[in-house]
């Protein structure tokens, strides 16, 4: 947004309406020791031109995944974004300056949140979703809320191999809801079903699971969610919106809740944010669930028409009463979703699953050639896997660096166990040559 400083006279006006006569006077309130002291030691104004070719030039400083060969993951991917997602999201009539919410808003909005709706069921397997929350953490922790509520307990078993960005939000909402979080162990890359068994109770409110899990690992959805149902807890899955192409979904296997990082639907990285939360459940647990629910209905003229519904639980309408302080959505990542979701198709989301759970494999195999390096976990993976290497992570990845590759997340940053791993995620935008290149790279420390 472009700005022009204050003028003298308007500031001498500004002050006036305050009733000081200079800003000394103004700031005189705040102790001397906190005061600035001294001129600020920055350059002298720009003219409008000389500013817009500064920040230019330290904008052309960036490098963005176009210009580089992407192999991060960990929650952000790098997938192929159709043209059209770009060319109707960013209409005027969805880039609105605040996310409409209240119930007048436009039928072409409320529209495009029940097909998001519709869609996200479609994938999840669920029967009920709502109109996207703000991100995978935040999403799993509504849930772990919901759960409590509908079970009223207050016990909840989080895998090891769930996000650890994701476990520590839920240690955030767990401080100042009661809630006990008992993290269970995942040593081979998912979650250590005899230990998940023994840590169940009648206390217990809901298992939280990830798959494809942090390490990209696939978790036995079909063992643990009855086995967290047996003892009347509810199952809560975060899921990869892209692995139902190829994967059953959550729903099929008794999940109660599932919650999924939507960036993969459409959403660029840039630079970590805003991303698009999403969150669904079965049909009985409709009314614990947080944010806005879009209905169909018809007007008094029979006509199909769009309207939002359920809000009741909501602090907006509810206070101190609601089940959640979500009062708003990712409204423009949730429309990029919704338009991702519709240009693909099922069988366009089926190919690009198939592709990036073959080209994982192909790399993940070819790097396991190497000498120095292996796959750390055994289990089966869709499109990210975990490779621990005897020559170093840093000199690893700064050899693939010097290449203009971006070749993994060092997972020492996350757990002081894992400083020789490092996890490497493959998706349909990479080409054969350049894992060959990845490849050639890692061999070449």
């Amino acid at each position: 947004m472009k700005f022009t400083q204050f003028t003298d006279s308007q500031v001498k006006q500004a002050l006036s309406v305050i009733g000081v006569d200079s800003v000394e006077t103004l700031f005189a309130p705040i102790p001397p020791a906190l005061r600035l002291k001294g001129e600020l030691n920055i350059p002298s104004g720009l003219s409008e031109p000389g500013l817009l070719s500064d920040t230019e030039h330290l904008a052309s400083r960036n490098r963005h995944c176009d210009q580089l060969v992407c192999f991060l993951g960990g929650g952000a991917y790098d997938h192929f974004i159709p043209t059209v997602v770009d060319a109707l999201s960013m209409q005027t009539e969805f880039l609105t300056a605040y996310t409409p919410y209240q119930a007048e808003a436009s039928q072409g909005i409320l529209q495009l949140f029940y097909e998001f709706q519709t869609m996200i069921c479609l994938l999840t397997g669920m029967e009920v979703a709502n109109a996207s929350l703000y991100e995978v953490a935040s999403a799993a922790a509504e849930a772990v809320l919901m759960a409590t509520t509908i079970t009223k307990r207050h016990r909840v078993l989080v895998a090891e191999s769930v996000h650890p960005d994701t476990r520590q939000v839920l240690d955030t909402y767990a401080q100042s809801q009661d809630i006990d979080i008992i993290t269970v162990p995942a040593p081979e890359g998912v979650v250590d079903q005899q230990a998940l068994v023994a840590a169940l109770g009648e206390s217990t409110a809901a298992v939280v699971v990830q798959s494809p899990n942090f390490f990209g690992c696939i978790e036995r959805l079909d063992h643990i969610a009855p086995a967290a149902q047996d003892h009347g807890a509810l199952a809560v899955v975060s899921t990869d919106p892209i692995a139902g192409g190829v994967l059953k979904p959550p729903g099929a296997f008794g999940a109660d809740i599932v919650v999924a990082e939507g960036q993969a639907l459409g959403v660029p990285l840039q630079y970590g944010g805003p991303y698009l939360g999403v969150l669904a459940c079965r049909k009985e647990h409709l009314r614990k669930m947080p944010g806005r629910v879009v209905g169909a209905t018809k007007d008094v003229d029979g006509r199909r028409g769009f309207c939002l519904a359920l809000q009741t639980r909501e602090q907006h309408i509810k206070r101190e009463r609601a089940t959640s302080n979500i009062c708003t959505n990712q409204g423009l990542l949730a429309a990029r979703a919704a338009v991702y979701m519709a240009a693909m198709g099922k069988r366009g989301l089926a190919e690009v699953a198939s592709q990036c759970f073959d080209k994982a494999h192909y790399a993940a195999g070819e790097i396991a050639k190497l000498d120095g390096y292996e796959l750390r976990f055994a289990a089966p993976f869709f499109k990210e896997f975990v490779v621990q290497t005897s020559r170093g992570v840093k000199g690893a990845l700064t050899a693939c660096r010097r290449r203009d590759i971006l070749g993994g997340v060092p997972l020492v940053r996350f757990d002081e166990r894992l400083d020789d791993c490092f996890l490497v995620a493959v998706t349909e935008r990479r080409t054969k040559a350049q894992i060959d290149d990845l490849v050639a790279a890692l061999g070449s420390v």
